[in-house]
């Protein structure tokens, strides 16, 4: 024992009391379920080992060594599976993160593609340029790694009235781009089309922007 009588080797009901009161600090309670459920199995350990003939130290030993390694295993198993995840969301992105265009810049590729009679190309680099410029107009925030879904839902409550063709326009980009379909004139016609209603869309209240119209004057 030592001057505050507290012993060194604690009995197993001791050890038991001690690690369950630990592990109820509030630090350990983000996922309440979790921990009820951990603090339960850990309970039922210490009860079992109480008949091996472990000495106390030994088998609240056993029980944390036991627990570190469901946490590892469990941690080994997870990682990769967000990092899975991680690669298809990049993988399904519109645009880039290092892609720097413009939407001029991207609307000018695209139409070099629909010249070239590479409808694929235009319909990809056309909705890109859709993206970039909402948010150039700051209707969306600029965030790499954004899907196409996300970019029309996003972008159709900020603009209702094409929020249907902008749903449209994600869908034909992802079947261009990921689902290997091979994209026609009248695909790039299409998102064309949507550009051109994107780009004189305005927020609910908001004048529509006029389009292609020349000088006002």
């Amino acid at each position: 024992m030592t001057a505050s009588g507290v012993p060194v080797t604690p009995d197993a009901p001791t050890a038991r009391r001690w690690l369950v009161e630990e592990l109820a600090d509030p630090v350990y309670s983000r996922d309440e379920s979790l921990l009820d459920r951990f603090l339960a199995w850990v309970v039922e350990q210490l009860d079992g080992l109480q008949g091996v003939g472990l000495p106390p130290r030994a088998g609240l030993l056993v029980v944390v060594a036991v627990a570190v390694a469901v946490v590892l295993v469990a941690l080994w198993v997870a990682g990769p599976v967000r990092g899975r995840v991680t690669a298809r969301r990049r993988a399904h992105a519109v645009l880039a993160g290092d892609d720097r265009r413009s939407a001029a810049d991207l609307r000018q590729a695209a139409d070099a593609a629909a010249a070239a009679g590479d409808h694929s190309t235009a319909v990809a680099e056309r909705f890109r340029a859709v993206v970039r410029d909402l948010e150039e107009r700051g209707l969306l925030d600029e965030r790499p790694g954004r899907t196409a879904h996300e970019a029309a839902s996003l972008a159709g409550r900020a603009l209702p009235d094409v929020a249907e063709d902008l749903r449209r326009g994600g869908d034909l980009f992802d079947e261009v781009v990921y689902g290997e379909r091979r994209a026609g004139a009248g695909d790039d016609e299409r998102m064309r089309a949507l550009d051109d209603a994107v780009r004189a869309a305005s927020p609910a209240g908001r004048a529509p922007v006029a389009v292609g119209t020349g000088d006002p004057s």
